[in-house]
C-alpha cells in the first residue's frame, strides 16, 4: 500500500515536534510539506535531512500557508494536521472546513501522545493565551526551586528562526551563548531571564535530543511554554495561566482550552489591573471546566526603574512582540508603567514605522498605540531600531523582559519596566511544587 500523503500546518515549532514524534520514522506516511504562518520568513526553507531522518533524504519543504490549497490539490494529499497555537476554535475549524472541501482529512494531534517521558520531576508552565504572564511565573518558580536547593534546567518551547541544522539542540548558560547562537529578540526575551537566575536553558528543534541532554544536569525540569501551546514533556505539575483581561478566551482558543482542562493549578493572573466582573467570569470558567484544579488569584506587579524619566514626558512604549501580534493584546506592562509614572502622552510609532515594522502594524492594528518589539532577524532588528529613533518621543518605556540596548542603538533615554508575579495567598505555589520535587 502506498504511504498516505500528509501536510503539517505549523509555525516553526509545534509542527516540527509533531513530525518528530509521530511521522519521522513511520513509513506509512509521506509528509510532503510543512506550511508556515505567524512567524516572518519561515516559508521557502527546508526541514533539513539532519532532522527529517532517512525516510526524507532531501528534507521536507516549508511552504507558506497560503499555498495549502494548491499543495493539497496538486499532490493529492490524504491528511492535513493542524500544528500551531494561539488561534481561535473558529479559525481552526474554518481551516478544517477548507481542507475537507479540498478532499483531504483534517486532524489535530494528541497533546498526550506528543509528550516526551522523563524520570525527572517536571513542572510545566502553560497558558490559555499568549501574554498572560508565563515568563513572570517561570521566574517565580525559579526562585522557589533555587530556595529548595534543586538543580533546575529550563526547557523552552521552540523558537527555531535561523539555521535549523544548527538549532537541533541548543544550550544557553550565559550571554555569550546568546550571541554565539545569533539569537533573535524573541529568543533573548525568553532565555535571558533564566540566565539571570543562574539557570541553564535548552531549546531548539529536536526535543528528544534536548530532553536527553537536559536530564544529564537536572534535578528538576521546568517546561517554559510558548504561546498557549501544550507541554512537549509530560508534567508532574502543570500550571496554566488564565487572563481576566480577555474573559472568555480561556474557552475559545486552541489549544489553551486543553491547558485549562489538564492543569493541576490554574492561576488567574493580573487581578490587580482587571475588572472585578471579568475576574469572576474567568474564575467561574476555571471552577466549571476543571473543578479538580486548585485555583489561585495572582497579581502582576509592574515597576519602572526610573519614573522621573517618564513623568510629564512623551513616551514611546515598547512591548513583547507576540503578546501584541497573535496574542491580540492592545497594551502590556510597559503601557501600564508609563501611565502610572505620569507620561504626558503615549506616542504612536505607526507614522514612523519602516519595512516589516510597518507591515506588522498593518497586519495587527490592535498594536498601533504601542510598538511591538519585533526582531525575528537582523534586518527586522535594524528596522525596529530605525522606527524607535524616528519616533518623536522624549523617552522609551521598555516593557520587554530584556535590555534592548544590548542589541539596539537607541538615541533616546530608556526607562526599563519589570513585572513580577505576586500570590494573593502566599505559599500556595511552593506547597504544590514541594509535592512534586520534594524538599
Amino acid at each position: 500500500m502506498a504511504p498516505r500523503k500528509v501536510v503539517i500546518m505549523g509555525a516553526a515549532g509545534r509542527d516540527f515536534h509533531n513530525f518528530n514524534c509521530l511521522f519521522r520514522e513511520d513509513d506509512r506516511y509521506d509528509v510532503v510539506a510543512f506550511t508556515a504562518t505567524q512567524i516572518p520568513d519561515i516559508e521557502g526553507r527546508v526541514y533539513p535531512p539532519a532532522l527529517s531522518g532517512p525516510l526524507y533524504p532531501e528534507g521536507i519543504p516549508i511552504r507558506a500557508e497560503e499555498d495549502l490549497r494548491s499543495i493539497v490539490l496538486e499532490q493529492e494529499v490524504d491528511e492535513v494536521w493542524f500544528s500551531y497555537s494561539d488561534v481561535s476554535h473558529e479559525y481552526v475549524m474554518a481551516m478544517g472546513s477548507r481542507v475537507i472541501g479540498w478532499g483531504a482529512h483534517f486532524g489535530v494531534c494528541s497533546a498526550r501522545k506528543t509528550m516526551l517521558e522523563t524520570s525527572k520531576p517536571v513542572v510545566a508552565v502553560t497558558a490559555v493565551r499568549t501574554g498572560v504572564g508565563k515568563s513572570q511565573t517561570t521566574r517565580y518558580l525559579a526562585r522557589i526551586l533555587k530556595k529548595l536547593g534543586k538543580k533546575t534546567v529550563a526547557i523552552r518551547h521552540p523558537m527555531p528562526y535561523g539555521d535549523l541544522t544548527k538549532q537541533i539542540c541548543q544550550r544557553f548558560a550565559d550571554y555569550g551563548d546568546l550571541d554565539r547562537h545569533e539569537c533573535t529578540i524573541e529568543e533573548r526575551e525568553e532565555y535571558e531571564p533564566h540566565i539571570d537566575n543562574g539557570f541553564v536553558v535548552y531549546a531548539g528543534v529536536d526535543y528528544e535530543a534536548i530532553l536527553h541532554e537536559a536530564e544529564k544536569e537536572a534535578d528538576v525540569i521546568l517546561w517554559d511554554g510558548g504561546n498557549n501551546d501544550t507541554s512537549f514533556i509530560r508534567p508532574d505539575l502543570q500550571i496554566t495561566l488564565v487572563d481576566p483581561h480577555r474573559p472568555g478566551d480561556e474557552l475559545s482558543y486552541f489549544p489553551g482550552y486543553t491547558n485549562l482542562l489538564t492543569a493541576q493549578l490554574l492561576i488567574v493572573n493580573k487581578t490587580n489591573t482587571a475588572e472585578a466582573k471579568n475576574i469572576e467570569a474567568v474564575l467561574e470558567s476555571c471552577r466549571l471546566h476543571n473543578p479538580e484544579a486548585r485555583v489561585l488569584k495572582c497579581n502582576s506587579v509592574v515597576t519602572i526603574d526610573d519614573p522621573e524619566k517618564v513623568r510629564g514626558k512623551r513616551a514611546l512604549v515598547i512591548e513583547d512582540g507576540p503578546t501584541l501580534t497573535h496574542g491580540g493584546m492592545t497594551y502590556g506592562a510597559g503601557w501600564v508603567a508609563a501611565k502610572e509614572a505620569g507620561a504626558s502622552e503615549i506616542v504612536s510609532a505607526v507614522p514612523y514605522a519602516v519595512g516589516s515594522i510597518r507591515e506588522t502594524f498593518e497586519k495587527y492594528p490592535n498594536s498601533q498605540k504601542i510598538l511591538p518589539a519585533m526582531g525575528y532577524g537582523e534586518q527586522q532588528i535594524r528596522e525596529l531600531e530605525e522606527t524607535i529613533n524616528a519616533t518623536p518621543a522624549d523617552v522609551v518605556v521598555e516593557g520587554t523582559p530584556i535590555d534592548l540596548q544590548r542589541i539596539l542603538k537607541v538615541t533616546k533615554p530608556i526607562a526599563n519596566v519589570s513585572y513580577e508575579l505576586e500570590e494573593t495567598e502566599p505559599g500556595v505555589i511552593e506547597e504544590m511544587v514541594r509535592k512534586v520535587v520534594g524538599g
